[in-house]
């Protein structure tokens, strides 16, 4: 087993300005158990708490997820499970993505589960394993039905894999089995159905079923049954996101768990013919009052929020101007003292702004802006 790469770069959080991410811990529970009350007896939920928790924070989602009923966690690389491992997490945890062969010792010495697209992958792990006499490595093999990501792309190569498996059970454990659904989120089925066909052509070759067999992310979850396995990967409605993007209903009250606040900076009376931020493509009509937030699209707020608006006293008001990478600019209905709370993402008042509303504005998914808000920003966690 080749030694672990141990350089961590440094990360710098602004604990010094005004701008935090707040996250809602019940709100998670409340998601996760809103969901295992749907769930048929026997299934377990593997909670997805990928890319630091979908932007929500890596251990402190995953620890809410795990109060709540989740009996194990899926991550997309496998620094993020031995993060989890580290912070004294002992529950299942499976990485979803493929990771290196050279890492299947550290991964067994650490009982995370690997994510398995070909035989290549186990001949070239073999060896290693054996090499670092290393405890058996448990393996999911990804199935490939049509998401085009990874996977086994033809049920027989899936049966001499799992051939391979039962030659070498003192190396490898075949621990689970799954797919990933490509348009679960969409209304028109044909696709879906298609996947489910391709899966149960997969199944049919299999001698015996491994004990997790999962294809329900959030949204096969929440709105299909016709395949299920006996364990769900539970993902963005963790978060109190809709995958939909709220085109399909939810059967529950999905509730947002992230609201993102800020303060003024600066406060300036702007005159008439006065332009503002990088390109001059706002310029005053008239004598206005602008405010500036410390927040841009470096820490993850997208450039091309010029018309959108944040929330000031309960009133919407108009980001103008190229939001910056630091900072963006706001016009105000008249002068606010600088620590006036702003509101980006969340409620104030009778007005709301959710994260759909960002990414619709954005031209993109609620997804993409979660998972890139900043670790410039802080995480405050809150059990509302």
């Amino acid at each position: 087993m080749k030694e672990a790469i141990n350089t961590v770069p440094a990360q710098i959080i602004g604990l010094h300005r005004p701008t935090v991410a707040h996250v809602n811990l019940a709100a998670i529970r409340h998601n996760v158990e809103a969901e295992l009350k749907r769930t048929k007896p026997g299934t377990e939920m593997f909670a997805v708490v990928k890319a630091n928790g979908y932007g929500h924070g890596l251990i402190e989602a995953g620890q809410a997820c795990l109060e709540a009923g989740a009996t194990g966690l899926c991550v997309a690389i496998l620094d993020e499970a031995l993060t989890l491992r580290a912070a004294g997490i002992t529950v299942p945890i499976l990485v979803l993505g493929i990771t290196q062969p050279q890492w299947a010792g550290l991964a067994a010495e650490q009982e995370i589960s690997l994510t398995v697209g070909d035989l290549d992958w186990l001949t070239t792990a073999l060896p290693l394993l054996e090499e670092a006499q290393a405890a058996p490595l448990k393996i999911h093999l990804g199935l490939d039905t049509g998401m085009g990501r990874i996977g086994f792309q033809e049920p027989a190569a899936l049966k001499t894999a799992v051939d391979f498996l039962k030659d070498h059970e003192d190396a490898f454990i075949f621990e689970g089995i799954f797919t990933h659904f490509a348009t679960a989120d969409e209304q028109d089925t044909t696709y879906f159905n298609t996947q489910c066909q391709r899966w149960q052509a997969f199944m049919a070759v299999l001698p015996e079923k491994p004990r997790y067999v999962h294809v329900s992310n959030t949204a096969t979850s929440l709105w299909h049954d016709a395949c299920n396995g006996n364990m769900i990967r539970f993902g963005v409605g963790i978060y109190g996101l809709n995958p939909s993007g709220g085109s399909i209903t939810a059967p529950y009250s999905l509730e947002p768990a992230l609201s993102l606040t800020t303060q003024f900076a600066f406060v300036k009376h702007l005159a008439a013919g006065k332009s503002v931020s990088y390109g001059a493509t706002y310029t005053a009509k008239e004598d206005e009052w602008v405010g500036t937030l410390p927040i841009g699209y470096a820490d993850g707020y997208p450039r091309r929020m010029q018309g959108f608006h944040v929330l000031v006293d309960g009133q919407t008001c108009e980001i103008i101007g190229r939001v910056c990478m630091d900072q963006l600019m706001v016009r105000l209905p008249h002068k606010y003292p600088v620590d006036t709370r702003v509101t980006l993402i969340g409620q104030d008042g009778e007005q709301t702004i959710t994260m759909q509303d960002v990414a619709d504005y954005a031209g993109t998914i609620h997804y993409e802006i979660a998972t890139t808000l900043g670790m410039r920003v802080p995480r405050v966690y809150e059990n509302r």
